[in-house]
Order: structure tokens, then C-alpha cells, then sequence
């Protein structure tokens, strides 16, 4: 392993330790940290890349984020910067739930911890928002991808197909708007 990719691995390992720390609100306000931190501050990724690990991870098994930041660290800095995304993704939420799990019953019904709640999931709104606005530019280029995102909603919305399928027949469309726009 080069000297850059062990810089950057441990770079990775430290931003995603403070991600696992202090964001809150799951793993769409951990993309919004992401993509200040990668796309907007250091242009290691683009938007593009950002919605590519995203919408993959998304459609993969397991939790959304994990997945996305292992196709980051790969991206950045190889197999070590895979690893060490998802450690330090994992890390804090496993010591923080173990915590919460020794201590659930003490603060449940504490009105301060209720409502502090409140104040965070109301707080987390508009930057899940945020990021969800930048994605969203960034991934509809053209008239044809507003259309495929809106079969996509009302497949989601009005069917019982899996997500997953969902997500192929768009790769698909995707496909075949790509050939029929060559032929062209």
C-alpha cells in the first residue's frame, strides 16, 4: 500500500468516526455530511458519484449507508479505505446502541430526553432535505429521467414490486434510452 491511499484511508476512517459520532437522523443525513465533506470541500467524488454509491448501496442488502461508504473508501482509497469507511461508520452507532441498551429504561420516559428528541428529528429535516436537493440535481440530466423517475414513484407507490426490481427495470430504461439516443 502506497503512502497517499494509507493517508487517505486513515483521513477516511477519522471523518467517518466523527459521522458515526454526531450525525444524526440515519443514513440520509450521513450522505449529506458525505457530500460536503467529499464533493463539496475536498472533490474526491462528484454529485454523480455520491447518487451512484447511494442509489447502489440503496438497492443492495443491508443498511443503505454502510453500503455507500464501502463503495467510497473502494472509490478513494482502494480495499483499506473500504474498511476503514465502514469501521468507522459502525463503530460509534454499535458503542452508542450498547450504551442506550444499558440505559433505555432510565431516560425513556424522561420529558427532557423526549423532547430533546423532538428538537433533533426536527433539526434533521432540512438537512436530510439539503442533500436530497443537491442529489437530485445531479442525477436528473434530461426530460427522459424525469420520466423514469416518476414510473419509478408510481411502481413504488401503486404495485407491490420490490424495490430492487424496481430498480433494475430503471437501469434498464436507462439502457435503452442510452442505445436509442446513439442510433440518433
Amino acid at each position: 500500500m502506497n503512502s497517499e491511499c494509507l493517508s487517505k484511508s486513515l483521513s477516511v476512517f477519522v471523518t467517518f468516526l466523527k459521522f458515526g459520532c454526531f450525525t444524526f437522523g440515519g443514513g440520509w443525513s450521513i450522505v449529506s455530511q458525505i457530500q460536503k465533506e467529499y464533493v463539496d470541500r475536498k472533490h474526491w467524488i462528484t454529485n454523480e458519484e455520491l447518487l451512484d454509491f447511494t442509489s447502489v448501496g440503496r438497492s443492495l442488502p443491508g443498511l443503505m449507508i454502510g453500503n455507500a461508504s464501502i463503495l467510497f473508501g473502494y472509490r478513494v482509497a482502494g480495499i483499506f479505505g473500504a474498511v476503514a469507511a465502514l469501521l468507522g461508520m459502525v463503530i460509534p452507532p454499535i458503542v452508542i446502541m450498547l450504551g442506550v441498551v444499558f440505559l433505555y429504561d432510565l431516560v425513556k420516559d424522561n420529558p427532557y430526553v423526549v423532547n430533546a428528541m423532538v428538537g433533533v428529528r426536527a433539526a434533521v429535516v432540512p438537512i436530510i432535505f439539503s442533500a436530497l436537493l443537491k442529489l437530485f440535481k445531479a442525477g436528473m440530466k434530461d426530460a427522459y429521467c424525469y420520466l423514469i423517475a416518476a414510473g419509478a414513484l408510481c411502481l413504488c407507490l401503486f404495485t407491490n414490486i420490490s424495490n430492487v426490481l424496481i430498480v433494475l427495470i430503471g437501469a434498464a430504461a436507462g439502457l435503452i434510452y442510452r442505445e436509442a439516443k446513439q442510433r440518433t
